[in-house]
């Protein structure tokens, strides 16, 4: 390991030690691109950004390690020589995004109804925990699992449980083809489509539906998708478009996400593809072969909490306030007492001095 990130490994250790000694919180923070995401922001900063690089890639074994300041522009440059990538589709939400905090959200973009999410990529992880202490779990190939899948629990966890140091990930080859369609469909009619064509051997790599329009993305072999695309019918999309399509849905920065910008609150709902429309007022934007659906609150915070998780519960799901809004009904659905023991019981193990980044998902730890 080269001298410099030794001492930046040293002093993230001197750091962490003296905040459980004295029992203050820090907070983890990269390129702070999702600091909107979580409950509250507290404690002194631990910028992770100084730990960078990519420690390993090989190609041919489909597997890149890097550090957790690495930042993510970098990582996909490095797979782009090589025609490969992050699946998954990480969203950046700004310039200085990096693989800790991608990880630490477990966020994933338009393709992971056809992948699965950032967390199934994770072939293992390298923590610094509450004590200074450096843990390694998981490796570099998919079968090292013997018992509890640590590696993948820091996916999603907010930097909670403690500093993600480095992540090794499963990448995959760039699709030889794709091609995006555009439908003219109401949203029961889209919901309709996408799970008849879900059940179906078609190389479907993303959709989105909003404002009575579904786009549907192609993504595989050459023959595979022009197949489809003779099978399916619709609307071409021009190359050029498709791409600032998808682009924008994994930032945000569709139109639909607009009022979202100027502070209007957005809601994440998960329920099961199958699921009907939601009742909720207003219009929606529906990802994931209608298993992610976005949609924009009112003024009443309260009562848009109650009404979007009542809904997502109704339909099998739940909801996540996203992004703004007011946040003291949990931005997270609440946690059934026998789960929210085991959270608690990790958090202690982790961190038994509760100083990573406290409260961020729950109120409770």
């Amino acid at each position: 390991m080269p001298a410099d990130q030794q001492a930046t490994l040293d002093a993230f250790r001197d750091t962490i030690r003296r905040a459980t000694d004295a029992r203050t919180p820090l907070r983890l923070r990269g390129g702070g691109s999702k600091d909107f995401y979580g409950q509250q922001l507290q404690g002194e900063v631990l910028d992770t950004r100084g730990y960078s690089g990519i420690v390993d890639y090989d190609p041919p074994e489909l597997v890149i390690t890097a550090r957790c300041g690495t930042p993510l522009a970098e990582i996909e440059a490095a797979l782009a020589e090589r025609r490969q990538m992050l699946a998954f589709e990480p969203p950046h939400f700004g310039a200085g995004a990096t693989l800790g905090g991608a990880v630490a959200a477990g966020l994933s973009g338009p393709r992971r109804q056809a992948v699965g999410a950032l967390r199934d990529f994770v072939l293992g992880v390298q923590v610094m925990d509450g004590r200074g202490d450096i843990l390694g779990f998981g490796g570099q190939v998919m079968k090292n699992v013997a018992g509890y899948d640590v590696s993948r629990l820091m996916a999603g966890s907010l930097g909670t449980l403690g500093l993600i140091l480095e992540v090794s990930l499963k990448v995959l080859p760039v699709p030889f083809d794709e091609a995006t369609l555009r439908f003219a469909l109401g949203e029961a009619e889209a919901l309709e489509r996408l799970n008849q064509w879900g059940g179906q051997p078609l190389p479907v790599a993303a959709s989105a539906w909003h404002d009575g329009t579904l786009h549907l993305r192609l993504s595989g072999a050459a023959a595979a998708v022009r197949a489809a695309r003779e099978r399916l019918g619709g609307e071409a999309v021009a190359p050029d478009q498709a791409g600032a399509l998808w682009q924008a849905l994994r930032e945000q920065q569709h139109p639909f996400f607009a009022p979202v910008q100027a502070g209007r609150a957005l809601w994440r709902v998960a329920v099961p593809t199958t699921a009907a429309p939601l009742a909720l007022p207003g219009g929606q934007l529906i990802e994931w072969g209608g298993g992610q659906r976005w949609w924009l609150g009112g003024a009443d915070s309260a009562a848009d909490a109650a009404a979007v998780r009542a809904a997502a519960a109704a339909a099998g799901g739940h909801a996540t306030l996203f992004r703004n809004g007011d946040k003291a009904a949990g931005v997270f659905t609440p946690l059934a007492a026998p789960l929210e023991a085991i959270h608690q019981r990790l958090k202690a193990s982790f961190d038994p001095a509760g100083i990573f980044n406290p409260r961020r998902m729950y109120a409770g730890f």
